[in-house]
């Protein structure tokens, strides 16, 4: 049976944004609104400086942050 790129993501394709190659660039316009709305829900200033990797760890820790703000 083949695997399903869908469903079998690997552990290759999950990297550390320390990792990332492009990680320095300014962060990209989906992860910017995204972090905009986190950052609401949460009570966070946004920072519209972040790089692509920090932005990433930054959405990460507000995700956590919003999911036990509705859940409790």
């Amino acid at each position: 049976m083949a695997n399903d790129p869908k469903t079998d993501t690997g552990s290759n394709t999950v990297k550390d944004p320390d990792d990332w190659t492009t990680g320095e660039e300014p962060m990209t316009g989906a992860q910017a609104s995204y972090l905009k709305t986190l950052c609401e829900e949460t009570g966070e200033a946004f920072d519209d400086s972040m790089t692509k990797a920090d932005a990433s760890k930054k959405i990460d820790e507000l995700q956590a942050q919003s999911k036990r703000l509705k859940d409790g």
